[in-house]
């Protein structure tokens, strides 16, 4: 049973209410609590998951991956064809509309791919830059052609970040106000956006797919305190939250009005080292660091049993995970050692720390004390997670914990993010080493399966070996709603499916689960 269809007015008048006054929001309008909030609606300016999560409800794209997160499916292309020679890809575009009504066009999808590629501001160029030419003979017809044979380009097309954009809206406004208030291609528009607060989107009518759409509206509200986000849904002023502290999940499970999600994911996280700070540009003073880290009690003690130790970039049951990828052990009297060796006796670190996020704040806690056992020390600096983010871009850090989740089935995107990139400093780390970087575009054109496993098998090796971040943890994705919330799904790279998403009436019972 949908939710009761409410008037428009009294919808929009329902919608506007806060959780501070306590007012029950409109049936069909569910509300997220999530630790970051929304820094733009450009997507190819941004790599930040709460981004990506968000472009996913409000825009479309070519092509889409399934709820398994294990192949792909028709999104704005309802089909495709590759040339014998690998090097043309010719896609047909359904008939599909704007948020404003306007139709959506193969020359939308041209000037989308080559705008990625080519902009100056774009944090994903070097994974587009496979790309030829991007042609729209026809309003159907989009024509991509390669400068070599790409076997992850399908994947790439997949990621929130090439999303489909109205270049006619665009031109008209201009990017920096598109960024603000987008004329989107989704199943959701953006209604409002209050800085430091919430997004508000409501349900998109020109959506291709608008009679499959259940929800209203959405809201993606930022509550950056993981115990706050609980409290919230168990009080019912919130319908769902992501980000489930490990060490509440089992509690929360006996509460009969409460639903927790536990999907399998493509996460890792990671500690990540400021490379341009100091002695930390010696590998040797890396590797001390991550044999000072003892990540088996870390996981235990952080994850409750919810996390395995991580030992790659690339996460256990992806593409050319690496299983027998090197694994340091702890080895305290070692790493005292290498930092004598390396005249890095008493080293300090400032290390920059998610407030609130209690798996964050374990964590620094735990590595603050096991660093200070072999001599260095690190001050923790807890900053707001909505501020951690330009920190790192601006290189205003020496350590800091965060986490990636595949955005795409092929292991290029994430390995030219982190490994071969240098838009975005490698994902700030500031690592760089020109024969990993040559591997890692040898690998996005290597046609035959077995070389390519090959290299992405020396890629994990290299990287270990420069330690080019220290690898912590992989975990599921593990999130909550109230018990009338149906088909609240993530899938394993990440997107919330929340066309599929039905809110029933309080007190209606689920058939999830």
């Amino acid at each position: 049973m949908k939710p009761t269809a409410l008037k428009l007015l009294t919808a929009a008048v329902l919608a506007a209410s806060t959780l501070a006054t306590g007012t029950t929001l409109a049936a069909g309008v569910l509300t997220i609590g999530c630790r970051e909030e929304s820094t733009t609606f450009d997507p190819i300016k941004s790599a930040q998951n709460r981004d990506s999560w968000v472009f996913a409800n409000v825009y479309d794209v070519l092509i889409r991956v399934d709820n398994s997160g294990t192949r792909l499916v028709p999104g704005l292309a309802e089909s495709w064809k590759v040339s014998d020679d690998g090097l043309t890809y010719t896609f047909k575009i359904r008939e599909a509309k704007f948020s404003d009504g306007s139709p959506l066009s193969a020359s939308d999808a041209a000037f989308s791919l080559l705008r990625i590629r080519d902009n100056p501001g774009s944090l994903w160029a070097d994974s587009y830059k496979i790309i030829d030419k991007a042609d729209a003979p026809d309003d159907r017809t989009l024509v991509v052609t390669l400068k070599s044979k790409s076997v992850p380009f399908l994947s790439q097309l997949a990621t929130a970040n090439v999303s489909i954009l109205s270049k006619k809206a665009m031109d008209a406004i201009g990017e920096d106000a598109y960024a603000q208030e987008p004329v989107t291609s989704g199943a959701f528009k953006v209604k409002e956006w209050l800085r430091g607060d919430r997004v508000i989107l409501e349900k998109n009518p020109h959506f291709w797919e608008a009679d499959k759409v259940s929800l209203d509206g959405v809201e993606w509200i930022s509550i950056p305190d993981d115990n706050t986000r609980m409290l919230k849904v168990q009080a019912g002023e919130l319908d769902s939250a992501i980000f489930v502290p490990f060490s509440r999940v089992d509690t929360l499970r006996k509460d009969p009005s409460l639903t927790i999600h536990i999907d399998p994911s493509t996460r890792e996280d990671h500690l990540l080292i400021n490379h341009e700070k100091g002695l930390l540009g010696q590998v040797e003073v890396r590797e001390a660091i991550d044999l000072a880290i003892d990540k088996k009690a870390l996981v235990d003690t952080v994850t409750f049993g919810h996390g395995d130790v991580a030992y790659s970039y690339i996460p256990k049951g992806a593409l050319y995970h690496n299983a027998n990828n090197l694994q340091r052990p702890f080895d305290p009297a070692k790493a005292r050692e290498l930092l004598k060796k390396a005249g890095a006796e008493g080293l300090k670190v400032n290390y920059v720390v998610n407030a609130g996020n209690e798996a964050d704040e374990q964590i620094a806690v735990l590595v603050q004390k096991q660093l200070a056992d072999v001599g260095i020390t690190a001050n923790l600096q807890k900053v707001d997670p909505t501020q951690s983010w330009q920190m790192l871009v601006d290189g205003d850090y020496d350590l800091s914990v965060m986490y990636w989740t595949n955005d795409v089935l092929d292991p290029d995107q994430k390995t030219t993010f982190v490994l071969g990139h240098d838009t975005n400093m490698n994902y700030m780390t500031r690592y760089h080493n020109d024969k990993v970087k040559d591997l890692v575009a040898a690998a996005r054109v290597e046609i035959d399966p077995s070389k390519r496993k090959q290299i992405y098998q020396e890629l994990q090796k290299q990287a270990k070996q420069d330690v080019h971040w220290i690898d912590l943890y992989y975990s599921p994705y593990i999130n909550i709603s109230r018990s009338n919330i149906q088909n609240f799904l993530q899938n394993p790279l990440g997107r919330f499916t929340l066309e599929e998403t039905v809110k029933l009436e309080a007190g209606e019972k689920t058939a999830q689960n």
